[in-house]
């Protein structure tokens, strides 16, 4: 009765309190004027929706880039300077590492334009423009359509709106659903090819705290990197030539060294990557239940293998520092959302709302024709989504865990191409071009003792924790073959498999001939890979799709269903990695009994975490010299301080990660790069006593370029509000 009580309770919170909803969202910046500018001025916005969104203006959208594929970056300098995270960055300052030049170590600050380091298929998009297009996509869809007839016609109206847009358009377009398919918007958008790299701070400041502090507040990270966009002479996008010139852009972000105080209105934009806020109880108690265990477990097998192997070498903590971080970035990710939805009692809390909806549907017959079946139809397709799905991670985390597996795979076209009866000759030549540059990309940051660990430790949890029934044909013969001794197995698939050899590997592809695919299917990793991948295509794949699609339509439906319960909310879509505007308020928070977090941290925490044994808290000497010395320059604080981060009630997710964070003037005052682990439960359920996005602090950014790296010529770039 309790726990019903509390649900009910936080339901009413959230439908009819105002003011906590003003705190949760990530809102469609083309309609900021009509659903939240005079809310944002409320709470201390002094610039208007125009200035942030304008299609007629330059405006602050004009800045914001989405990174690579997954981040956010923003354009500070009339030359084309981007910033983002370090830990966005990192891939490309891995890139450009090795031994003798260990930029991830020892950091890289390029003196000149002629310095700054090309990153093959980086590139930068920003949006241009943003219009609803939910009549022209639906159009001709019925109601009494299948799914399968309902995505043909709306596939087939999109494909029509792009081609139009983009006939005799310099900009791309592309239309995405919001709001679960109720809605549809047409993105115009703008993609920049060259884009090098600038700067990055070493990672004991880049990466302070590593993945010890991932997700952590207190946090004490100098989370960033520079990055510039070129273009051809005549300011266009231009693939990558020694040619190319540091891009003009019609505005730039002006940055701010007031820096911001406890209760400060601050908003960010970026491209948060997914969520989804208004899954049923039952999508919720399969997550958190059943698929977050599983992905925990298997990652943190796999991080306890590599990290051993890293603590003894210095070319292997290079070249397994990413993959690492990747990993163990869900690893610690997911540990936290399970906390989190178990606090909020999120489950209980959904299953009120549904009874509510429920209760809602049965007052007219009108809404029983619509919504009637709607929630056993959930609850059905739960139940047999769950077991798809747990095999479906275990392929993914354990069958793709393993490096030499994930290799192999790249293998599948050419035995496809060179099988036919007249083998397309250039085709062939093509995929070997790149699968050797695959080759060099694999080895290049790969160890063989790490993947044969993972490798017999992934498939013997494999066979522990998966029903016979659901195995790949493939592990059947393991286990009948070597009586579930993967160890042995392991050891067998290096030895005889040519892929675990860069030499041998480059050898088959420069001397290869159609008929000696052959050669691929009989080696041991490559049967392995194509069993898993086999095994996917023919069992797991369908049932997900089919399954998935079928919970799509119902999701759809329940969306609107709520909408019109509750024509008195204002909804925000789920992120969809489409650009967003977050809004909040500085503040510190209550983690647990008697402990209070400030919403502020500075390079005094630095100082008090330093430990030299550990590499995630070793603190340059030189850095202990400025703090020591006080020499913070114009970056110190009106108390003195060197500010490092700074949190606030921003709703953010993944993609976020790089976001610009803004004052009440819309200035910079920081780059948001993470959220607190007793709030990553956002992407399910916001809760505003806990969830709180993590920012370095833009005077700490800058104080590292211009006193630690001496790079005060990029600050020069820059536009600065004293």
């Amino acid at each position: 009765m309790k726990k019903r009580i509390l649900g009910l309770v936080v339901i009413l919170v959230i439908l009819f309190t105002g003011r906590l909803y003003a705190i949760e969202g990530m809102w469609i910046p083309a309609l900021l004027k009509s659903l939240n500018e005079d809310e944002m001025q409320e709470m201390g916005l002094e610039i208007t929706a125009e200035d942030i969104y304008s299609i007629n203006n330059s405006s602050l959208k004009d800045a914001i880039f989405l990174f690579g594929g997954g981040c956010t970056a923003e354009l500070v300098s009339d030359k084309g300077l981007l910033l983002t995270n370090h830990h966005c960055g990192y891939r490309s300052i891995q890139s450009h590492s090795t031994v003798e030049h260990d930029y991830l170590t020892d950091g890289f600050w390029a003196q000149s334009f002629e310095e700054e380091l090309p990153n093959p298929g980086l590139t930068v998009t920003r949006l241009k423009r943003m219009e609803e297009v939910t009549g022209q996509v639906l159009d001709g869809v019925k109601d009494n359509m299948t799914e399968s007839e309902r995505d043909q016609v709306i596939s087939k109206n999109i494909e029509a709106l792009v081609n139009e847009t983009e006939k005799n358009s310099e900009y791309n377009a592309s239309v995405k659903p919001f709001y679960h398919g109720n809605q549809y918007y047409m993105l115009i958008t703008q993609t920049f090819k060259d884009v090098r790299l600038v700067g990055a701070p070493p990672s004991n400041i880049g990466k302070f705290g590593g993945d010890t502090d991932n997700w952590m507040w207190p946090r004490h990270t100098g989370d960033f990197s520079v990055f510039r966009i070129y273009t051809d002479k005549n300011n266009e996008i231009a693939e990558y030539t020694d040619d190319n010139v540091p891009f003009e852009p019609d505005y730039h972000l002006p940055i701010s060294l007031d820096g911001v105080q406890k209760g400060d209105f601050t908003f960010l934009m970026g491209y948060p990557y997914s969520t989804d806020e208004y899954l049923p109880s039952h999508a919720i108690e399969m997550i958190t239940e059943e698929i977050n265990p599983i992905r925990i477990n298997l990652r943190g097998e796999r991080l306890d293998i590599m990290d051993k192997y890293m603590k003894k070498s210095d070319k292997i903590r290079i070249q397994y520092s990413a993959k690492y971080a990747g990993v163990a970035n869900g690893w610690k990710k997911w540990q936290g959302e399970n906390r989190g939805i178990d606090r909020l009692n999120a489950i209980e809390v959904k299953r009120e709302q549904e009874d509510m909806f429920a209760d809602w549907m049965k007052k007219t017959e009108e809404r029983q024709d619509k919504y009637g079946g709607l929630l056993e139809a959930f609850e059905k397709n739960y139940q047999q989504l769950t077991p798809t799905m747990k095999s479906f991670y275990y392929f993914v985390e354990a069958g793709l865990g393993i490096e030499i597996i994930r290799f192999a795979r790249n293998f599948r076209e050419l035995v496809e191409m060179s099988k036919k009866d007249e083998p397309d000759e250039a085709k062939i030549q093509a995929e070997l071009e790149g699968l050797k540059n695959a080759v060099e990309g694999h080895f290049k940051n790969y160890n063989q003792q790490i993947d044969r660990e993972v490798f017999a430790h992934m498939m013997e949890l494999y066979l522990e924790n998966i029903p016979e029934d659901r195995y790949p044909q493939v592990l059947k013969d393991l286990k009948d073959k070597y009586k579930e001794n993967t160890v042995d197995y392991a050891e067998r698939v290096f030895k005889k498999s040519f892929l675990a050899s860069k030499e041998e590997t480059l050898d088959f592809l420069n001397n290869y001939k159609a008929r000696k695919y052959k050669k691929i299917q009989k080696d041991e990793a490559a049967q392995l890979a194509m069993g898993f991948y086999k095994h996917y295509m023919n069992n797991i794949m369908p049932r997900r799709n089919r399954i998935n699609n079928d919970l799509d339509s119902l999701q759809s439906l329940y969306m609107k269903g709520l909408m019109e319960m509750q024509p008195y909310k204002r909804f925000y879509p789920n992120a969809n990695q489409t650009l967003r505007v977050h809004y909040g308020k500085v503040k510190g928070y209550n983690p647990r009994d008697a402990v209070y977090y400030k919403p502020y941290t500075t390079l005094k925490g630095v100082m008090q975490k330093e430990d030299r044994a550990v590499y995630d808290y070793v603190v340059e000497d030189k850095l202990k010299q400025l703090y020591n010395n006080e020499n913070y320059g114009r970056y110190a604080a009106d108390d003195g301080e060197m500010h490092v981060c700074f949190i606030a009630t921003n709703h953010t997710t993944g993609g976020n990660s790089g976001s610009g964070v803004f004052n009440a003037k819309g200035e910079l005052v920081g780059l948001n790069f993470d959220r607190n682990w007793e709030g990553t439960m956002s992407d399910l359920m916001y809760d505003p006593d806990m969830c709180r996005n993590i920012t370095l602090d833009i005077r700490y950014c800058l104080f590292i370029m211009d006193k630690f790296s001496g790079a005060r010529h990029l600050v020069d770039e820059m536009t600065i509000a004293e």
